[in-house]
Protein backbone atom coordinates (compact mmCIF):
# COMPACT_ATOMS: atom_id res chain seq x y z
CA UNK A 1 0.00 0.00 0.00
CA UNK A 2 1.53 3.36 -1.02
CA UNK A 3 1.47 6.48 1.10
CA UNK A 4 -1.47 8.08 -0.71
CA UNK A 5 -3.61 4.94 -0.39
CA UNK A 6 -2.69 4.59 3.29
CA UNK A 7 -3.67 8.20 4.04
CA UNK A 8 -6.97 7.77 2.22
CA UNK A 9 -7.73 4.63 4.21
CA UNK A 10 -6.71 6.09 7.60
CA UNK A 11 -10.17 7.42 8.57
CA UNK A 12 -11.72 4.04 7.79
CA UNK A 13 -9.05 2.20 9.73
CA UNK A 14 -9.62 4.48 12.75
CA UNK A 15 -13.41 4.17 12.75
CA UNK A 16 -13.75 0.91 14.80
CA UNK A 17 -11.46 2.29 17.54
CA UNK A 18 -13.33 5.58 17.67
CA UNK A 19 -16.69 3.84 17.87
CA UNK A 20 -15.41 1.58 20.63
CA UNK A 21 -14.16 4.61 22.57
CA UNK A 22 -17.62 6.17 22.70
CA UNK A 23 -19.52 4.90 25.77
CA UNK A 24 -23.03 3.56 25.25
CA UNK A 25 -24.60 6.08 27.60
CA UNK A 26 -27.18 6.41 28.98
CA UNK A 27 -28.81 3.00 28.88
CA UNK A 28 -30.59 3.30 32.25
CA UNK A 29 -31.86 6.02 34.61
CA UNK A 30 -29.50 8.81 35.72
CA UNK A 31 -29.70 10.27 39.23
CA UNK A 32 -29.06 13.98 39.90
CA UNK A 33 -28.35 14.67 43.56
CA UNK A 34 -29.29 18.08 44.97
CA UNK A 35 -27.73 18.65 48.41
CA UNK A 36 -30.63 20.78 49.66
CA UNK A 37 -34.28 20.31 50.61
CA UNK A 38 -36.97 19.99 47.96
CA UNK A 39 -38.68 23.15 46.74
CA UNK A 40 -35.70 25.49 47.00
CA UNK A 41 -33.82 27.46 44.39
CA UNK A 42 -31.84 24.41 43.28
CA UNK A 43 -35.04 22.51 42.55
CA UNK A 44 -36.41 25.44 40.56
CA UNK A 45 -33.26 25.38 38.46
CA UNK A 46 -32.70 21.65 38.09
CA UNK A 47 -36.08 19.99 37.61
CA UNK A 48 -37.00 21.64 34.27
CA UNK A 49 -33.49 20.90 32.99
CA UNK A 50 -33.80 17.27 34.12
CA UNK A 51 -37.05 16.94 32.17
CA UNK A 52 -35.35 18.19 29.02
CA UNK A 53 -32.41 15.83 29.53
CA UNK A 54 -34.89 12.95 29.70
CA UNK A 55 -36.32 13.99 26.36
CA UNK A 56 -32.91 14.43 24.74
CA UNK A 57 -31.37 11.17 25.99
CA UNK A 58 -34.55 9.05 26.18
CA UNK A 59 -33.81 7.92 29.74
CA UNK A 60 -35.15 9.08 33.13
CA UNK A 61 -33.11 11.77 34.92
CA UNK A 62 -34.37 11.62 38.51
CA UNK A 63 -33.76 14.33 41.13
CA UNK A 64 -32.66 13.13 44.57
CA UNK A 65 -32.73 15.74 47.37
CA UNK A 66 -30.20 14.89 50.12
CA UNK A 67 -30.02 17.80 52.52
CA UNK A 68 -27.89 18.23 55.61
CA UNK A 69 -24.72 19.86 56.85
CA UNK A 70 -25.21 22.96 54.73
CA UNK A 71 -25.10 20.78 51.63
CA UNK A 72 -22.07 18.73 52.68
CA UNK A 73 -24.12 15.54 53.14
CA UNK A 74 -25.44 15.45 49.58
CA UNK A 75 -22.14 16.55 48.04
CA UNK A 76 -20.27 13.86 49.99
CA UNK A 77 -22.78 11.24 48.87
CA UNK A 78 -22.41 12.23 45.22
CA UNK A 79 -18.61 12.30 45.42
CA UNK A 80 -18.52 8.67 46.49
CA UNK A 81 -20.75 7.26 43.74
CA UNK A 82 -19.36 5.31 40.74
CA UNK A 83 -17.90 7.50 38.00
CA UNK A 84 -20.05 5.87 35.33
CA UNK A 85 -22.21 8.84 34.30
CA UNK A 86 -25.29 7.59 36.15
CA UNK A 87 -24.73 9.66 39.29
CA UNK A 88 -24.58 13.43 38.87
CA UNK A 89 -24.68 16.39 41.25
CA UNK A 90 -25.91 19.95 41.01
CA UNK A 91 -24.44 22.09 43.76
CA UNK A 92 -23.97 25.72 44.70
CA UNK A 93 -20.74 27.37 45.94
CA UNK A 94 -21.72 26.87 49.58
CA UNK A 95 -20.79 23.22 50.13
CA UNK A 96 -18.31 23.13 47.26
CA UNK A 97 -15.97 26.07 47.86
CA UNK A 98 -17.14 27.92 51.00
CA UNK A 99 -17.81 25.34 53.73
CA UNK A 100 -14.42 23.62 53.41
CA UNK A 101 -12.76 26.99 54.11
CA UNK A 102 -15.10 27.94 56.95
CA UNK A 103 -14.60 24.60 58.69
CA UNK A 104 -10.92 24.05 58.05
CA UNK A 105 -10.70 21.43 60.78
CA UNK A 106 -13.86 19.63 59.69
CA UNK A 107 -13.93 16.20 58.12
CA UNK A 108 -15.54 16.24 54.68
CA UNK A 109 -16.34 13.21 52.55
CA UNK A 110 -15.09 15.05 49.48
CA UNK A 111 -12.30 17.25 48.21
CA UNK A 112 -13.46 20.09 45.97
CA UNK A 113 -10.30 19.91 43.87
CA UNK A 114 -10.16 16.13 43.46
CA UNK A 115 -13.57 14.53 43.98
CA UNK A 116 -15.42 15.84 40.94
CA UNK A 117 -15.39 16.33 37.23
CA UNK A 118 -17.07 19.68 36.61
CA UNK A 119 -19.44 19.47 33.66
CA UNK A 120 -21.40 22.69 33.23
CA UNK A 121 -21.85 26.05 34.94
CA UNK A 122 -25.59 26.47 34.55
CA UNK A 123 -27.02 29.66 36.01
CA UNK A 124 -26.94 31.75 39.13
CA UNK A 125 -29.11 33.52 41.64
CA UNK A 126 -27.91 37.10 42.21
CA UNK A 127 -27.85 38.58 45.68
CA UNK A 128 -30.14 41.55 46.32
CA UNK A 129 -29.38 44.45 48.64
CA UNK A 130 -32.65 45.91 49.87
CA UNK A 131 -34.13 48.17 52.53
CA UNK A 132 -37.70 48.83 53.58
CA UNK A 133 -39.58 50.84 50.96
CA UNK A 134 -40.05 53.86 53.25
CA UNK A 135 -36.35 54.02 54.18
CA UNK A 136 -34.63 57.38 53.53
CA UNK A 137 -31.90 55.39 51.74
CA UNK A 138 -32.76 55.32 48.04
CA UNK A 139 -29.57 54.05 46.38
CA UNK A 140 -26.41 52.08 47.07
CA UNK A 141 -24.19 55.18 47.33
CA UNK A 142 -26.39 56.55 50.12
CA UNK A 143 -26.36 53.14 51.79
CA UNK A 144 -22.54 53.08 51.75
CA UNK A 145 -22.34 56.65 53.03
CA UNK A 146 -24.72 55.88 55.89
CA UNK A 147 -22.65 52.84 56.84
CA UNK A 148 -19.43 54.88 56.81
CA UNK A 149 -20.91 57.72 58.87
CA UNK A 150 -21.80 55.41 61.74
CA UNK A 151 -19.48 52.37 61.82
CA UNK A 152 -21.30 49.20 62.90
CA UNK A 153 -24.64 51.02 63.09
CA UNK A 154 -25.65 49.67 59.67
CA UNK A 155 -26.80 46.07 59.95
CA UNK A 156 -27.91 43.59 57.32
CA UNK A 157 -29.76 40.31 57.44
CA UNK A 158 -29.11 37.18 55.40
CA UNK A 159 -30.19 33.55 55.21
CA UNK A 160 -27.47 32.56 57.66
CA UNK A 161 -23.81 32.53 58.59
CA UNK A 162 -21.68 31.63 55.60
CA UNK A 163 -24.51 32.11 53.12
CA UNK A 164 -23.77 33.87 49.85
CA UNK A 165 -25.82 36.81 51.13
CA UNK A 166 -23.63 37.03 54.25
CA UNK A 167 -20.45 36.95 52.19
CA UNK A 168 -21.71 39.38 49.54
CA UNK A 169 -22.73 41.86 52.23
CA UNK A 170 -19.29 41.45 53.78
CA UNK A 171 -17.66 41.97 50.38
CA UNK A 172 -19.67 45.16 49.93
CA UNK A 173 -18.52 46.42 53.33
CA UNK A 174 -14.91 45.77 52.33
CA UNK A 175 -15.34 47.61 49.04
CA UNK A 176 -17.24 50.50 50.64
CA UNK A 177 -14.77 50.77 53.53
CA UNK A 178 -17.66 50.39 55.94
CA UNK A 179 -18.04 48.19 59.03
CA UNK A 180 -21.50 46.62 58.96
CA UNK A 181 -23.07 44.18 61.41
CA UNK A 182 -24.33 40.88 60.02
CA UNK A 183 -27.59 39.52 61.45
CA UNK A 184 -28.04 35.84 60.48
CA UNK A 185 -31.48 34.31 60.06
CA UNK A 186 -32.67 30.79 59.31
CA UNK A 187 -33.80 31.69 55.80
CA UNK A 188 -34.78 34.43 53.37
CA UNK A 189 -38.35 34.86 54.73
CA UNK A 190 -37.07 35.64 58.24
CA UNK A 191 -34.48 38.12 56.94
CA UNK A 192 -37.15 39.88 54.90
CA UNK A 193 -39.60 39.95 57.82
CA UNK A 194 -36.96 41.58 60.03
CA UNK A 195 -36.46 44.41 57.52
CA UNK A 196 -40.20 44.92 57.06
CA UNK A 197 -40.65 44.86 60.84
CA UNK A 198 -37.96 47.53 61.35
CA UNK A 199 -35.73 45.29 63.48
CA UNK A 200 -33.05 45.09 60.77
CA UNK A 201 -32.08 47.98 58.49
CA UNK A 202 -31.23 46.06 55.34
CA UNK A 203 -30.71 42.65 53.80
CA UNK A 204 -28.29 40.99 51.43
CA UNK A 205 -29.97 37.84 50.26
CA UNK A 206 -30.93 35.85 47.19
CA UNK A 207 -33.00 38.01 44.85
CA UNK A 208 -35.42 35.18 44.08
CA UNK A 209 -36.82 35.19 47.61
CA UNK A 210 -37.44 38.94 47.58
CA UNK A 211 -38.78 39.67 44.09
CA UNK A 212 -42.42 39.73 45.21
CA UNK A 213 -41.70 42.20 48.01
CA UNK A 214 -39.77 44.55 45.72
CA UNK A 215 -42.36 44.40 42.98
CA UNK A 216 -45.13 44.73 45.55
CA UNK A 217 -43.62 47.92 46.91
CA UNK A 218 -42.75 46.83 50.46
CA UNK A 219 -38.99 46.48 49.87
CA UNK A 220 -36.74 48.86 47.93
CA UNK A 221 -34.07 47.10 45.92
CA UNK A 222 -30.80 49.03 45.96
CA UNK A 223 -28.69 46.69 43.83
CA UNK A 224 -28.19 43.16 42.61
CA UNK A 225 -24.80 41.47 42.66
CA UNK A 226 -24.91 39.93 39.19
CA UNK A 227 -22.99 41.28 36.19
CA UNK A 228 -26.30 42.09 34.49
CA UNK A 229 -29.68 43.19 35.84
CA UNK A 230 -32.23 40.54 36.76
CA UNK A 231 -35.04 40.39 34.19
CA UNK A 232 -37.71 40.37 36.90
CA UNK A 233 -36.17 43.44 38.59
CA UNK A 234 -35.29 45.64 35.61
CA UNK A 235 -35.30 48.86 37.65
CA UNK A 236 -32.78 47.60 40.22
CA UNK A 237 -29.22 48.41 39.09
CA UNK A 238 -26.26 46.13 39.46
CA UNK A 239 -23.77 46.96 42.20
CA UNK A 240 -21.28 47.74 39.43
CA UNK A 241 -23.69 50.26 37.88
CA UNK A 242 -24.13 51.78 41.32
CA UNK A 243 -20.41 52.42 41.65
CA UNK A 244 -19.08 49.18 43.17
CA UNK A 245 -17.61 47.18 40.26
CA UNK A 246 -16.00 44.54 42.47
CA UNK A 247 -19.22 43.56 44.23
CA UNK A 248 -20.10 40.74 41.86
CA UNK A 249 -21.39 37.39 43.07
CA UNK A 250 -23.79 34.64 42.11
CA UNK A 251 -25.17 31.73 44.05
CA UNK A 252 -24.30 29.62 41.02
CA UNK A 253 -25.38 26.10 40.08
CA UNK A 254 -22.75 23.65 38.84
CA UNK A 255 -23.44 20.24 37.26
CA UNK A 256 -20.78 17.74 38.36
CA UNK A 257 -19.98 14.04 38.19
CA UNK A 258 -17.67 11.94 40.37
CA UNK A 259 -14.02 12.32 39.35
CA UNK A 260 -13.00 9.96 36.57
CA UNK A 261 -16.20 10.04 34.54
CA UNK A 262 -15.66 9.53 30.82
CA UNK A 263 -14.65 12.77 29.04
CA UNK A 264 -17.06 11.83 26.25
CA UNK A 265 -19.99 11.73 28.71
CA UNK A 266 -18.90 15.02 30.26
CA UNK A 267 -18.75 16.71 26.86
CA UNK A 268 -22.14 15.31 25.79
CA UNK A 269 -23.74 16.62 28.97
CA UNK A 270 -21.97 19.98 28.66
CA UNK A 271 -23.26 20.43 25.12
CA UNK A 272 -26.77 19.33 26.10
CA UNK A 273 -26.93 21.77 29.04
CA UNK A 274 -25.82 24.66 26.83
CA UNK A 275 -28.55 23.81 24.34
CA UNK A 276 -31.22 23.53 27.03
CA UNK A 277 -30.28 26.79 28.75
CA UNK A 278 -30.74 28.65 25.45
CA UNK A 279 -34.29 27.36 24.94
CA UNK A 280 -37.00 29.98 25.30
CA UNK A 281 -39.05 28.06 27.88
CA UNK A 282 -36.05 27.51 30.16
CA UNK A 283 -34.94 31.14 29.75
CA UNK A 284 -38.43 32.31 30.74
CA UNK A 285 -38.42 30.02 33.79
CA UNK A 286 -35.02 31.31 34.88
CA UNK A 287 -36.07 34.92 34.41
CA UNK A 288 -39.23 34.39 36.44
CA UNK A 289 -37.14 32.99 39.30
CA UNK A 290 -34.70 35.96 39.13
CA UNK A 291 -31.89 33.73 37.90
CA UNK A 292 -29.34 34.91 35.37
CA UNK A 293 -27.34 32.84 32.91
CA UNK A 294 -23.87 32.15 34.24
CA UNK A 295 -20.82 32.90 32.13
CA UNK A 296 -20.05 30.27 29.53
CA UNK A 297 -16.96 28.32 30.56
CA UNK A 298 -15.63 25.44 28.45
CA UNK A 299 -15.84 22.11 30.26
CA UNK A 300 -12.06 21.54 30.52
CA UNK A 301 -11.62 24.98 32.14
CA UNK A 302 -14.25 24.52 34.86
CA UNK A 303 -11.90 23.05 37.47
CA UNK A 304 -9.73 26.15 37.20
CA UNK A 305 -12.82 28.36 37.39
CA UNK A 306 -13.92 26.70 40.66
CA UNK A 307 -10.41 27.07 42.10
CA UNK A 308 -10.46 30.77 41.19
CA UNK A 309 -13.82 31.19 42.94
CA UNK A 310 -12.40 29.57 46.06
CA UNK A 311 -9.40 31.90 46.01
CA UNK A 312 -11.63 34.94 45.40
CA UNK A 313 -13.78 34.28 48.45
CA UNK A 314 -10.96 33.33 50.84
CA UNK A 315 -10.23 36.91 52.03
CA UNK A 316 -13.96 37.62 52.36
CA UNK A 317 -14.47 34.52 54.52
CA UNK A 318 -11.59 35.65 56.73
CA UNK A 319 -13.05 39.14 56.99
CA UNK A 320 -16.43 37.66 57.94
CA UNK A 321 -14.78 35.71 60.73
Amino acid sequence: MNRRTLLAAAPLLATPALVAAQPAWPTRPVRITIPFTAGGASDIMVRPVAQRLEQMFNQPFTVDNRAGGGGAVGVGFAANQPADGYSLLVTTPGPLVLLPQMQSGGAFAYDSARSFTYISLMAGAPILCAVKADSPITNLAQYAAAARRAPEAMNFGSSGIGSMGHLTGTLFGMQADARMVHVPFRGAPEAQAAVLGNTTISLWDTAAGNVAAVRGGTLRGLAVSSATRAATLPDVPTAAEAGFPNVVSLNWFMLCAPAGVSPAIAERLHAAINTILDEADIVNRMNAAAFVRAERVAQPQLAGWVAAEQARWTPVIRAAG
